[in-house]
């Protein structure tokens, strides 16, 4: 039996989340010299930051599973500077297309120690940004970037920061890092306990 293993990878901007493409555009592969992984969710070609992999097939499906209800961070830039009322409208849940989203946990932070992006954010001169940080529990396809548009203030960046207890931590773009991977089902839901936030 393969030894279980867990990746944590920092996926830069502009890589295809899979190991292969037909279109030939940048894959994991292009970085994770790994064989028989998968990501445990994914993150969209204009996203950066934390993606989980593993060659475990339970451990994938525990990680996605949406009754786990595994909080995801991200950092957010975007355009504007958004009122407390629309944080607050934003962590109470938005109006989208495909029904209301659940509560979030959203707040202001200062310019995070990231990277710079390549090619950089489009800015308008006369127009600043912001930072915010959302953590969510559904997985709903992109849909950060579909509730800041919603409330007014489009997102001009997202990094992933965290995905339950796995962090993004000193991980550069296109670096990856090895982890213990759980045991079993049961390890695995202590380890999503101890990290709860809050």
């Amino acid at each position: 039996m393969a030894t279980q293993r867990l990746i944590l990878f920092n996926k830069p901007y502009q890589v295809f989340c899979q190991f292969t493409d037909p279109a030939g555009r940048v894959t994991l592969a292009d970085y994770i010299p790994i064989p028989d992984l998968y990501p445990a969710g994914r993150l969209d070609l204009d996203s950066e930051g934390l993606v989980v992999l593993t060659n475990a097939g339970w451990l994938q499906h525990l990680i996605t599973h949406p009754r786990h209800k595994l909080p995801k961070t991200y950092w957010v830039q975007v355009e504007g500077t958004p009122s407390w009322q629309v944080l607050r409208q934003l962590a109470q849940g938005v109006q989208l297309r495909d029904g209301l989203t659940q509560p979030a946990q959203v707040r202001w932070i200062d310019p995070p120690p990231v990277w710079p992006r390549n090619p950089p954010i489009r800015e308008r001169r006369y127009i600043p940004t912001t930072w915010i940080a959302v953590t969510i529990t559904e997985g709903r396809n992109r849909q950060v970037r579909r509730m800041t548009a919603a409330v007014g203030h489009p997102t001009l960046r997202l990094i992933r920061q965290a995905i339950g207890p796995w962090h993004l931590g000193s991980l550069q773009p296109g670096e990856w890092l090895e982890v213990p991977c759980p045991h079993d089902q049961q390890d695995f839901l202590r380890l999503v306990e101890r990290h709860k936030p809050g």
